[in-house]
């Protein structure tokens, strides 16, 4: 089954939100967290260090990724498992370098996250910067 990692990388009570390119064979034209698949031999951390390098310029510091969920989306030989984590520190200001897969990127507060693709993935983005303001 292959393997995403996805990060919601948290500045100032917002989070950086990627809308996938309306030419996505795969949940087109819709916003959700950057990432991607986690290659052979390779740790969740490293992926996700890996992308957010790829995806974004930038290069996160993996102590401050804290684990928010993992889920199984699809069916059969089309299933999927997504482990997503919250990033707070990184070194480099996220730019949108693999317009390719993105035409946009923007900041969001809690209150303004729109439907992302996996809902469980959006309530434990929520959850999470509800308890980093407490």
């Amino acid at each position: 089954m292959p393997e995403i990692v996805i990060a919601a990388l948290v500045h100032e009570g917002r989070v950086l939100l990627v809308h996938r390119s309306p030419n996505r064979h795969v949940y087109p034209d819709v916003w959700d967290l950057p990432g991607g698949h986690i290659d052979a031999g390779e740790t969740e951390l490293a992926a996700l260090a890996r992308e957010m390098h790829e995806e974004l310029g930038v290069q996160i510091t993996t102590g401050s990724a804290i684990h928010l969920c993992r889920l199984e989306a699809g069916h059969g030989e089309d299933s999927v498992r997504f482990s997503a984590w919250l990033v707070g520190e990184w070194e480099g200001t996220p730019t949108n370098v693999a317009p390719d897969e993105h035409d946009e990127i923007r900041w969001f507060r809690p209150e303004e996250l729109p439907p992302l693709i996996h809902e469980p993935v959006r309530t434990a983005v929520m959850e999470a910067m509800r308890g980093a303001r407490a």
